[in-house]
Order: structure tokens, then C-alpha cells, then sequence
């Protein structure tokens, strides 16, 4: 079951990054570094703006222990994807369809269809969001802007899926600059952030509260995440023997786990910057992205902070909207085997998010943006173990892995963030449930 047998997605650039046959750590470090940071940008996209922004302007650093914990089941979870890739050369898409019967895996291919639906709907608002407040431009223009970022896609991967990476590194470069400041400029208590990464009984007890712990898991953990992770990593040329594929694992892994961690700083700052300017001040019910723009430069003393926040935003909305792009491709293809025209396939993908998007905006008006955002992260939790189950199943399964299948203590490890991830799911369900029957006269 290890053999490739048919033909990979996004065949325009698999292999198509030479590894070298040098013993050097750092050479073959270099050559395996990049799909983990395009991976990265899911983990730090406008969704979890929202969510974060929420979390830290209500309940001070409360949920950052939500954050740490939701990275470290991002790393597991994408650690299984390169495995997966790598061991199988199938994407997790593909996988699916090969194992499941063809009623199940389009149910599964639906399901994932509406995540990355609910995913660049985030994306989309975030960057329009971006562009209004910068420069003043409409939502409804703002969305149809960044559908250009299909001709970027095209361009640059016709030019080599290097620049890609090197386009989507810089834009996590930006987000990071400038949280790195924002968060100087708010000059946090870091006993209140030390104390807020411990687990805490009460996330569970405070349905507020656990409405937006699940809300941040579900921007943190991504599904399309995982069909792309499982797929990028065979943009890498390495040669198919045993021994050069469990270094082609090590390598992804290690890629994965930096990226994963530079995401777990941006995430935390977000909310870091949130609790200490606007919890700390009594600005408790600070919700939405464009509220929080407003009051930063005030509430900081420093006029540039709004605009520094704004250019975050920007640079992580745009780089969030390129991978959800190549994920739809990826998920397209695998499932249903669709062989379409590159700027045919993106265009499909991204009109998928851009028509949500512009009803949003137009039905419900351009002040129910933030909140939409932050329903579209509980929505992206709600399908995330229709991802996690069967990559948990496959890596598990040592008739699909051979001698790559997931240890026993992995497999232990795995299961019990999938056990974890439905069973904080069931509660978000039963919590919705009794909440809509309380309000039932």
C-alpha cells in the first residue's frame, strides 16, 4: 500500500524540488523547509484574529493555555500528515478515497468542501476588513480585491513553487514584526501570561467561555490543513528508498514544528495584546477586528499601533487566502479525481469563498463581519474530526503505512487528541442545544 499508483495532486510541482545528496544537516534542512510554513498561515489567519481578540478583551490570558494546548495538537496532527505523504505518497484527500467507500468519501469531500468554505470566508473578510481600514476601501470591493490572488498563485507557481514558499514566508515575517511590537507597545503582565498558559477548570464550566476555547481550537487546528500539509510535502524530490524516506519524515517534521511554533508566538500575541489593552483597561466586550483597530492607537498612546495592527492584518488574510486556494485544489482533486485547467480549478476554489462572502456583506450588513468570522471558526471545529479520524485511522493502519505506521505510543497519543477534539465538539453541540431551547418559549 506504500507505492504510488496514481497520478498526485498538484502534479504541476510535485517533485519538483531537488534534495542534496550531501550529508550536511543544514543543506537538507533548507531544501525540506517550506510547506510547513504554508501550513503555518492557517494557524495565524484573521479567523483566529477573532477568535483571540474575543478571548483576550473578555477573559483576560485565561484561554491563552486554549492556544498552547490547540498548537500542540497542531504539531501532532501535521507531524501525521507528512508521515502519511511521505510513507504512502498519497494526500490525505486521496487516501480517503481510496479507503472509504465512494458514498462515504463524498460525504467526507462535502464536509471538507464546507470547511475551507468557512475558512476563506474568515480569510476573505479579514483581508476586505484590512483594506477598508487602511485605506478606506468598501468590504464589497475589498473582497472582490483579493480574489486576485489567483493570478498570484498561477505566476508565481508557474515560476517554481519556491517563490510561493518565499512569498508566504514573508507575509508570516510581516505578522510577526509587527505583533512583536504591538505587543512592546502594550507592555503585558507577563505573571498574568505565564499564569494564563496553565489549564484552568472553568473554560469547561463557562459556556462564554467555552464557546470561545472551541472557537480558538477550530482556527488553530485546521481540516484543509491537513489535506494540504499531506500533499506539499511531495513537492519534495526525495529519492524512494526506506532510508531517504524516513529522512524526508524527519525533515517534514522538524519544518512543520518551527513553523507551527513561530504560529503559537503570533496566536499568543494577538491575545496577549488583546488582554493587556483592552481587558486590563475595562474594554471587556471588544469583539470585532475593526473595534479593536480603533481603540489600540488611544488605548496605547501610540499612533502608529492601529496601523501597524491593520498591515498584520492585511499580510495574514492574503497569505491565509494563497494556501486555502491550493487546499481547494488539493481536496478537489483528491476526491473526485476532477483534472481541470490550473487557473480553472482556483478560480472554482475561489469563487466558492468569494460568493459566501460578498452575501455576508451584502444580506447582513458590514457590522456583523467580526462575529460571522468567529461563527465560521466554531463551524471549522465542528468538521475537524471528520479530518483528524481517518488521518489518525491511516497512519495508524499498518497495512496502509508498512513499516512508516504510527508507534504505539503515537498511536495512543494520536487517538486521544482525535477523543479530545470530539469530545469538546459534542459539548460545544450540547451547550448550543440547551441554549436554543432555553430561549424556546
Amino acid at each position: 500500500m506504500t507505492q504510488e499508483k496514481h497520478r498526485p495532486s498538484l502534479s504541476e510541482v510535485h517533485r519538483s524540488i531537488k534534495i542534496p545528496s550531501s550529508n550536511s544537516f543544514w543543506r537538507k534542512m533548507l531544501a525540506y523547509g517550506g510547506p510547513g510554513y504554508l501550513v503555518s498561515v492557517g494557524y495565524m489567519d484573521p479567523g483566529n484574529w477573532a477568535t483571540d481578540i474575543a478571548g483576550g478583551s473578555k477573559f483576560g490570558y485565561t484561554l491563552l493555555t486554549v492556544i498552547l494546548l490547540s498548537n500542540l495538537m497542531a504539531i501532532l496532527l501535521q507531524s501525521l500528515c507528512v508521515r502519511l505523504g511521505v510513507a504512502t505518497g498519497r494526500d490525505l484527500a486521496q487516501a480517503c478515497r481510496d479507503y472509504f467507500s465512494p458514498r462515504i468519501s463524498f460525504c467526507l469531500w462535502v464536509l471538507c468542501e464546507i470547511a475551507i468554505a468557512a475558512c476563506d470566508l474568515a480569510e476573505l473578510l479579514g483581508s476586505a476588513i484590512a483594506l477598508q481600514l487602511l485605506f478606506g476601501i468598501p468590504l464589497v470591493w475589498g473582497v472582490c480585491i483579493t480574489a486576485l490572488d489567483v493570478l498570484v498563485l498561477l505566476f508565481l507557481q508557474g515560476k517554481g513553487f519556491r517563490y510561493v514558499e518565499a512569498l508566504v514566508i514573508m507575509l508570516i515575517a510581516t505578522v510577526g514584526i509587527c505583533f512583536t511590537a504591538e505587543t512592546i507597545f502594550s507592555r503585558p503582565d507577563f505573571g498574568g501570561i505565564l499564569f494564563g498558559y496553565l489549564p484552568k477548570r472553568e473554560i469547561l464550566q463557562n459556556p462564554e467561555m467555552l464557546y470561545i476555547a472551541i472557537g480558538i481550537l477550530g482556527a488553530t487546528v485546521m481540516p484543509h490543513n491537513l489535506y494540504l500539509h499531506s500533499s506539499i510535502v511531495q513537492t519534495r524530490d526525495w529519492q524512494p528508498t526506506t532510508e531517504k524516506r524516513w529522512e524526508a519524515i524527519k525533515f517534514g517534521t522538524i519544518d512543520s514544528t518551527v513553523a507551527l511554533s513561530l504560529a503559537l508566538f503570533i496566536n499568543s500575541a494577538i491575545l496577549i495584546v488583546s488582554a493587556a489593552t483592552f481587558h486590563d483597561s475595562g474594554n471587556q466586550n471588544v469583539a470585532e477586528i475593526q473595534e479593536a483597530y480603533k481603540l489600540l492607537s488611544p488605548l496605547l498612546g501610540v499612533s502608529a499601533a492601529s496601523a501597524i495592527f491593520g498591515i498584520a492584518l492585511l499580510a495574514s488574510g492574503q497569505s491565509s487566502t494563497l494556501t486555502a486556494t491550493l487546499a481547494g485544489q488539493i481536496v478537489m482533486e483528491g476526491f473526485l479525481q476532477f483534472r481541470l485547467p490550473s487557473w480553472l480549478r482556483r478560480l472554482v476554489t475561489r469563487l466558492l469563498a468569494i460568493i459566501p462572502a460578498l452575501m455576508t456583506i451584502i444580506i447582513f450588513g458590514e457590522n456583523s463581519t467580526s462575529s460571522l468570522i468567529v461563527l465560521s471558526q466554531v463551524i471549522l471545529s465542528l468538521q475537524l474530526a471528520f479530518a483528524v479520524i481517518p488521518l489518525v485511522m491511516f497512519t495508524s493502519n499498518h497495512r496502509f503505512m508498512g513499516e512508516f505506521v504510527n508507534p504505539l505510543w503515537l498511536k495512543f497519543l494520536a487517538w486521544g487528541v482525535a477523543i479530545v477534539i470530539v469530545c469538546l465538539n459534542t459539548w460545544l453541540l450540547l451547550q448550543s442545544l440547551l441554549g436554543w431551547l432555553h430561549l424556546v418559549p
